[in-house]
């Protein structure tokens, strides 16, 4: 299946349009990151997997509202608060990521409590609230009022922690998390096991499901490893391509992929988007994906530089993409549904990520046409100003030996 038959679109004559498109996303790009390292230190707004903190995973019995719960966690004085929808949205969650960084037992404890003071809106002074209170708890109230006087027999402890577990699960299996009314209980435990649970505990309009605690060394070794496995990337690239076909070939394609990355990182800075380890892997696959579609096009070039020796490279390379571009639209245009469809149904855990992958398939598929099969001729243009023989390529098939080069006339 062919999109495009026979095109003869002069990409090398467009260069100078698609040169001034990259620079302008490329610079907007560094400047937005030059400014953001001045003013918060970091080039990127950092995921919590990075900077450390806390994160703290809340569940509505509404449908909550991400803006109104930011702005009620900035009263209470927690500052630098990030709010966000958390799985489906039937489901009611958010992510609250914190600033606390230290990782004792304490610290976990007081953003916990932070968040659940901030947002018990109804609060009834004197009771506790029972879609935050854990199984321990309640059994320590039951043990305490025993409302169902077995203070003198051998089995109120084993009784009430039975009890107790089984209004546990039943808020946290049967209802997801969240209680709407402390008598929806009746049929999980005795009437007065509900009677002496109202008199001391209400319950909220939420729950605190989990909190995790990002410390500050872990976050540093995490954004260490995702530097050094970009760099790593990029080095075997070139590496393989300066085998494979010639030195200047595997730096056209580093420089092709920093491109991609550049501009990809710039928009999330722009946007002011959380690089998290998931856009680190969302990045790290555009390098592979940005990478083939590129040797693809090299692969053509060298083919055709054998069959077609006594054509200028600028020509031989415009043919070579004028015949690649059915294959790379195809693929590129399948990948991409897929990835805008993560972008607009797969939650907002996931947006980031997907957005990274709809940014970086549109870039990669661009510069594989625009910026690295040009890079070839502008190097070779710039050796022949110089005086310098044209570049050649090593045509080799498959795991056979190398054929002669064939020179290339400027």
């Amino acid at each position: 299946m062919e999109f495009f038959r026979n095109t003869s679109i002069d990409f090398l004559g467009k260069k100078w349009y698609f040169l001034t498109f990259s620079l302008i996303f490329s610079v907007a790009g560094i400047i937005s990151m030059g400014h953001r390292w001045a003013t918060t230190g970091s080039p990127v707004p950092l995921g919590v997997d990075f900077r450390g903190g806390t994160l703290v995973y809340v569940k509505y019995a509404h449908t909550p509202d991400p803006s109104a719960i930011h702005n009620e966690i900035e009263r209470s004085g927690l500052k630098n608060a990030r709010v966000q929808r958390y799985g489906p949205t039937s489901n009611n969650e958010v992510l609250i990521q914190l600033d606390i960084q230290e990782t004792s037992e304490q610290d976990l404890s007081k953003g916990k409590d932070q968040i659940k003071q901030t947002l018990e809106s109804n609060a009834n002074p004197g009771k506790q609230d029972l879609n935050n209170s854990s199984s321990l708890t309640i059994l320590n109230h039951l043990l305490e009022k025993d409302p169902l006087h077995l203070s003198s027999g051998v089995d109120a402890n084993p009784r009430y922690t039975a009890i107790a577990q089984a209004i546990v699960d039943y808020r946290d299996k049967t209802k997801g998390g969240v209680l709407d009314s402390i008598d929806e209980l009746k049929n999980v435990a005795d009437p007065a096991v509900v009677a002496s649970l109202q008199d001391s505990f209400f319950v909220s309009d939420f729950g605190i499901r989990n909190v995790e605690i990002v410390g500050p060394q872990v976050g540093g070794q995490l954004r260490k490893q995702a530097i050094l496995a970009t760099l790593y990337s990029l080095g075997g690239m070139l590496i393989y391509l300066a085998l494979r076909f010639e030195w200047i070939y595997g730096v056209a394609a580093v420089l092709t992929v920093f491109h991609d990355t550049l501009i990809t990182v710039g928009i999330f800075s722009l946007l002011d988007r959380e690089i998290s380890l998931t856009v680190i892997a969302a990045i790290l696959t555009l390098i592979g994906y940005s990478n083939n579609d590129t040797i693809v096009v090299f692969d053509r070039i060298r083919e055709n530089i054998k069959l077609l020796r006594r054509d200028r490279l600028a020509d031989i390379v415009n043919k070579s993409i004028n015949q690649t571009l059915s294959r790379t639209i195809l693929t590129a245009g399948l990948t991409f549904l897929t990835v805008l469809a993560l972008f607009l149904f797969g939650g907002e855990v996931l947006h980031n990520f997907s957005l990274a992958l709809v940014i970086g398939i549109l870039i990669g598929t661009y510069s594989s046409i625009a910026i690295a099969a040009p890079i070839l001729v502008a190097y070779q243009e710039w050796r022949g100003e110089r005086g310098k023989p044209a570049i050649s390529m090593p045509l080799r098939t498959g795991s056979g030996p190398a054929q002669p080069k064939e020179k290339v006339k400027a």
